[in-house]
């Protein structure tokens, strides 16, 4: 489900923006059904909700609305029993659209990008979710912290896995996901990584996350020992 205005998930899944006609905006004001909206992808098993521009008046509609976090979670109950898993892409910003996917989801997978200010922000998302869980949502759980385009040259990327872990123990994922040439080129092309080029470390990056996730569904901190993928030497 992308429900991010700039529409890069569905770009980037082979979806061009313009010819999107039902999108998140519709399905998230009732206009029309999630069902409607879902559209398939070069992957068989996956299915994307496509987002659109609209989604930047959303913010401002939702507002009179009554129980307006709640949006998304009524628009997705459809939804739930026809896959194993909904995954919600959310907007870099703590508005009503993230809100709603708070809302609606049962875990929160958030990437940290390994730069100083990505701290801040780590900060603020985990008091809002803080929020959520006390007044909307008492079953949301944070399923973990992804540490992501980390470049093994620069020593303050370094210093930020070494803080996020210490700060956030036994929440960050062991998995570390490189900066990398070939993931940067997937979204031009409309593909994910990991079909574009599936043997670059980026994707092998993401598909170990995965493998972790799936293996124990929580992350284990093993401080800096974890997989990090170096784009230049191929070391790990």
């Amino acid at each position: 489900v992308d429900l991010d205005p700039q529409a890069s998930a569905t770009s980037g899944f082979g979806i061009p923006r313009e010819e999107v006609a039902t999108s998140a905006y519709e399905v998230l004001l009732g206009a029309a059904a999630a069902a409607e909206a879902v559209r398939a992808t070069a992957l068989p098993a996956v299915h994307v909700l496509p987002a659109s521009r609209d989604l930047l008046g959303a913010e401002v509609e939702l507002v009179p609305m009554l129980q307006r976090e709640l949006q998304l979670r009524r628009a997705l109950r459809a939804l739930r029993d026809a896959y194993e898993y909904l995954l919600v892409d959310c907007p870099p910003s703590l508005g009503l659209l993230t809100i709603n996917a708070l809302c609606a989801a049962d875990s929160v997978l958030v990437p940290v990008q390994c730069e100083y200010y990505a701290m801040e922000g780590l900060s603020s998302l985990l008091d809002t979710i803080r929020l959520i869980q006390d007044g909307l949502n008492s079953g949301l759980e944070v399923e973990g912290v992804v540490l992501t385009m980390f470049d093994a040259r620069n020593s303050l990327a370094h210093q930020v896995c070494a803080d996020v872990r210490a700060h956030f123990p036994g929440r960050v994922f062991r998995t570390v996901i490189p900066r990398n040439v070939r993931l940067s080129e997937a979204p031009s092309h409309g593909l994910p990584g990991v079909l574009y080029d599936r043997s670059s470390k980026g994707a092998r990056a993401y598909l170990e996350l995965a493998q972790e996730i799936l293996a124990g569904g929580k992350p284990v901190d093993v401080g800096l020992r974890g997989t990090i993928f170096d784009e230049h030497d191929g070391n790990r």
